[in-house]
């Protein structure tokens, strides 16, 4: 592997993903709107457009088109996806929901977007470099709070549900891969609760030590990533590299 993918680059974990392999040494392609706030000769930054202004994904396709070219151009044997959203402060102000009587439209339709809608559209948008690269890995970002069987606490809804569809999409598409291509991995992967915008309201009730540094994650998540096997394809895997039930 020469160079890594990292989609949704601008999140806590994306950034320590990135400053994790660029100090490996390799090329990491940025894929943002965001810009970087780091600056290193091996970090390409590619700017994504704002895939959420359209219902129509073939607009995207010269999009797309370009970044498979990038990736067979630098070889790219792993791609993270990092792109998800759990709340809204500034107003309208969204949340999970506590309780089924905080359901609206507006939270469902935002979290499934974001959550799910954007994810798939990277996953299309990339299928013809992910059915033709022979080892390629492909790691979702997902959330162990998607898994039906280990829901005991309820609550978080639209958050648990689009998690929950996510992961679902993730298996059906490693089954499909697998025909075009019997060497590619593409799993979720759940990445623990990281010290982020995106947890830190939620982050008063740990246990002590549930809390890690986005530069611990990273780390878990390349051990993971380096242990990743074809026959992994469709799991859905915690940070530490355990299997979750779905």
């Amino acid at each position: 592997m020469s160079a890594v993918l990292i989609i949704g680059a601008s999140s806590a974990i994306g950034q320590a993903l990135a400053t994790h392999y660029l100090q490996q040494g390799l090329h990491v392609i940025w894929l943002s709107r965001y810009s970087p706030d780091l600056s290193d000769p091996k970090l390409l930054v590619i700017q994504a457009p704002d895939l959420a202004e359209t219902a129509d994904w073939t607009v995207h396709r010269s999009f797309f088109s370009a970044v498979t070219s990038t990736l067979q151009q630098y070889q790219v044997g792993l791609i993270f996806n990092c792109i998800g959203w759990l709340h809204q402060q500034t107003e309208p102000k969204l949340l999970p929901e506590k309780s089924l009587s905080q359901s609206c439209a507006l939270l469902l339709r935002r979290t499934l977007q974001l959550n799910l809608e954007i994810p798939v559209m990277y996953l299309q948008g990339l299928w013809p470099y992910l059915s033709k690269t022979s080892g390629i890995r492909y790691l979702q970002l997902s959330a162990k709070v998607g898994s039906i069987s280990d829901n005991q606490l309820g609550g978080w809804y639209s958050y648990r549900s689009a998690k929950a569809a996510l992961n679902q999409w993730i298996k059906t598409a490693s089954i499909e891969l697998k025909r075009s291509n019997k060497t590619a991995a593409v799993v979720t992967l759940h990445p623990g609760t990281t010290d982020s915008a995106l947890s830190e309201p939620f982050q008063r009730n740990l246990p002590a030590g549930q809390l890690q540094t986005p530069a611990q994650t990273a780390q878990h998540l390349a051990q993971v990533a380096e242990q990743l096997q074809s026959e992994h394809s469709g799991l859905l895997l915690n940070w530490d590299g355990r299997v979750l039930s779905f």
